[in-house]
């Protein structure tokens, strides 16, 4: 009570005495804080009970007052005198010392301010930088400390200064002698050396001056000390044969300290963190991701976290749960369970694991390249591989659905192309040489989440056709190099005949040569000229055959791929026109917007834009569609007994694949008319197949138009669910087969509209 008294009686002296220079009115204030620790007897006292707040806050008011009204850069005489009197450097040992009780929380908060507060730059001073790095290393010390709050102030006001000059991240890499062993020869470690490595660089890399070492102050000379015999005892000199020699090794205690800050059990001190570490990641400095990613435990972090929050999680979370839970951000990962009217067991812990990916998506993004790479390798290996992957390579059907579902949920969740990259390769592999069937468990992760896709759950099925259809959708090459490019690359799936006089004739007679007319095709032997489609009918923007339109890229006439697609269901199979919003119109614009999505995330991959030239192409090796096709050509061939979901997840995938603009691509899954080698199945040819089977069936089920129109229009809920139909895994089939044909077609038309669009 009496110093508070005493404070406000000296204010007030203050205010009635005429202002002093700025100069000696600093060094007032400086002088009554050292006067303090000589005349004072009672050091258990808290510092709020001490003038000391008053004349640190004094004292910067007068450093900010003073640089207002000088030029620019200009360094004025209270600045001078506390670098020249190392006023920083005795406030740190105040600070260490915690002496009064709370001077350690003085101390950072005087370090913040005058960071903050000060315009010209102060850490490239010998100074400033020394006693800053000292405090640094003070902070994160204790978790759950009462300076909790005031450490991490101070290191977000470090790393912003870091962020406006990165060069200045230089003077906080600490030089450390390391120990290490060398093989067969004696190192002899003398004084000398210990004295010239000592003098031969600062924490800068800059010579030392003798001045500058004899004026260091007693706290500094301290602090030396302690790092000699600290580097001696590392030194571990002996005399055995494999004896140690001398390596110069840095510490990034900026990082470290933000590291166990971001343990912190308060949320605001962890996010403050974890955003200060954003920061440093991003800085271009080579030495500094060099040490970031060889001296920091900042990977090992990371990785050991996502570990421990994947661990968390319940061993059979609902996957529609993992699905639908809200986006995510790692910056607001504030729930509480009591306010959520949609919680459900293990929520709280999953928004945990997907909150810290996506701060390490987000860490690899904003990353210096090197540094990104380390730290998504690290992901890579001892997330990815170490804990995941035996997760869905087991064989408890619970474990592979819940853990594919939440390979599903980081497949869309990461924005990184560098941590895509990894994920890929942990996925798929590596390899772009074509398939065989013999070598399809190459990579033995892809080989299972591709057999999955035909899983006896249709859980796990579903679930994984989703993944491969998201990982589609990603920007990068290899995913659909690796899944189909590659086997597609010689066109091997084609018969080439080489061109004779005959069939030029039958081309400029408006045929196809090797075409194979639908009409003679006995599998069409029902149709009639009246149920193929007229021009109008699509949207009256099918190209004119016409001089205009000369026929010298080798494209089959889109109308012929549309009508062939349009018409592969017979009549008796169609059900869509009696049901209104449903035709191929809706398909088109759809696709066309898709279309252009695809077009977006393929323009760096320098595609060529017509195919390989057959007569550059092995069309002898045989071929095989891979394992990825053979999958969804497999599911697609039983689409008459198969579950609806499973069906739409299927053809969702077919549809992803046919929209990507690669004319290999194109012409295997969306022409009819390409000649296939023997032996070689396409897209059409499948669903040729499928049709031909239903042909067969349909004879068998009674009023099967009726019943197909009631289960359409059960499905889009214009009927309400009565008594169960016969054969309805067949008539849901025939239903999703028919838009699958206008979706196909749809692709086929805005594909070629786009590439004869100038």
């Amino acid at each position: 009570m009496f110093s508070k008294l005493t404070s406000i009686l000296q204010h007030a002296v203050e205010a009635l005495a005429p202002s002093l220079p700025l100069q000696e009115d600093f060094v007032y204030h400086w002088k009554a804080i050292t006067h303090y620790y000589i005349e004072t007897s009672d050091d258990k006292a808290p510092v709020t009970d001490t003038n000391i707040p008053s004349h640190l806050e004094q004292m910067l008011d007068i450093l900010v007052q003073e640089e207002n009204e000088r030029e620019s850069g200009e360094t004025g005489p209270c600045m001078e005198y506390l670098l020249h009197h190392k006023i920083l450097e005795t406030l740190y040992t105040l600070g260490k010392a915690d002496c009064p009780p709370g001077m350690k929380q003085q101390v950072l908060s005087f370090y913040t301010k005058l960071l903050g507060r000060i315009r010209q730059p102060l850490l490239p001073h010998i100074n400033v930088y020394k006693p800053v790095q000292k405090l640094i290393r003070l902070c994160g010390e204790v978790l759950t400390a009462p300076t909790e709050n005031e450490e991490i102030q101070f290191l977000c006001i470090v790393c912003a200064k870091l962020k406006q000059d990165p060069y200045l991240v230089n003077f906080f890499l600490e030089n450390k002698l390391k120990a290490f062993a060398s093989k067969g020869s004696a190192s002899v470690i003398t004084e000398d050396m210990l004295k010239g490595q000592d003098s031969l660089v600062t924490d800068i890399g800059q010579s030392v001056q003798p001045e500058e070492i004899s004026n260091a102050a007693g706290a500094e000379q301290v602090e030396k000390e302690d790092d000699l015999s600290t580097s001696l005892d590392e030194l571990n000199v002996t005399s055995s044969p494999e004896a140690s020699a001398i390596r110069l090794n840095q510490d990034y205690n900026l990082v470290n300290s933000l590291l166990n800050l971001t343990k912190s059990p308060d949320g605001r001190i962890a996010v403050k963190a974890c955003e200060g570490l954003m920061l440093l990641v991003s800085l271009p400095e080579p030495a500094a991701a060099k040490c970031l990613t060889q001296s920091t435990c900042l990977c090992e972090l990371l990785t050991d976290r996502l570990t421990t929050l994947y661990k968390a999680l319940p061993l059979s979370v609902d996957p529609l749960d993992i699905e639908s839970v809200e986006a995510i951000n790692w910056g607001l990962d504030s729930y509480s369970h009591k306010e959520d009217a949609s919680a459900f067991p293990g929520k709280r812990a999953l928004i945990s694991f997907l909150s810290w990916f996506d701060y390490c998506d987000q860490l690899i993004k904003e990353a210096q390249k090197t540094t990104a790479v380390a730290m998504a390798r690290s992901v890579r290996e001892r997330f990815f591989v170490g804990v995941m992957e035996p997760q869905l390579m087991q064989t408890s059907e619970i474990g592979i659905l819940t853990s594919t579902a939440l390979l599903h949920r980081i497949v869309r969740q990461v924005t990184s192309d560098v941590l895509l990259q990894e994920m890929v390769g942990f996925i798929l592999g590596g390899h772009r040489e074509p398939e065989t069937l013999t070598d399809i468990n190459r990579h033995p992760l892809r080989y299972r989440l591709i057999e999955h896709c035909d899983h006896i759950s249709d859980e796990i099925s579903i679930m994984t056709l989703r993944m491969f259809e998201h990982l589609l959708q990603k920007p990068n090459e290899h995913i659909l190099y690796n899944l189909v490019l590659r086997n597609l690359e010689e066109r091997n799936y084609t018969e080439y005949k080489p061109p004779c006089q005959e069939d030029k004739d039958v081309v400029e007679n408006g045929q196809i040569a090797g075409a194979v007319d639908l009409e003679e095709d006995p599998l069409f032997t029902d149709l009639s000229p009246d149920n193929t489609l007229s021009n109008q009918e699509w949207l009256s923007a099918s190209p004119p055959i016409s001089p205009e339109h000369p026929k010298n890229d080798g494209k089959t006439e889109v109308h012929k791929i549309v009508n062939s697609f349009l018409c592969l269901v017979p009549e008796e199979a169609k059900s869509s026109y009696h049901v209104e919003g449903t035709g191929y119109d809706t398909y088109l614009r759809d696709a066309h917007r898709q279309f252009r999505d695809y077009c977006a995330i393929c323009l760096q991959w320098e595609w060529p834009g017509s195919p390989k030239s057959l007569e550059k192409c092995n069309l002898e090796a045989s071929f095989f569609e891979g394992h990825f096709l053979k999958i969804l050509f497999d599911r697609m061939g039983r689409i008459l007994d198969q579950p609806y979901d499973v069906n739409l997840q299927v053809t969702s995938v077919l549809s992803k694949l046919s929209l990507f603009p690669h004319p290999h691509i194109h012409e295997y899954l969306l022409d009819p008319y390409v000649n296939l080698a023997s032996g070689c199945r396409s897209l059409f040819s499948v669903i040729v197949r499928v049709v031909g089977d239903l042909m067969v069936r349909i004879q068998r089920i009674p009023d099967f138009t009726p019943k197909l129109l009631l289960v359409r229009k059960r499905l889009l809920g214009l009927e309400p669910e009565g008594p169960i139909i016969d054969h309805m895994t067949l008539l849901e089939g025939v239903i999703v087969l028919e838009e699958f044909c206008k979706e196909l077609a749809a692709i086929a038309f805005v594909k070629y509209h786009a590439s004869s669009t100038p």
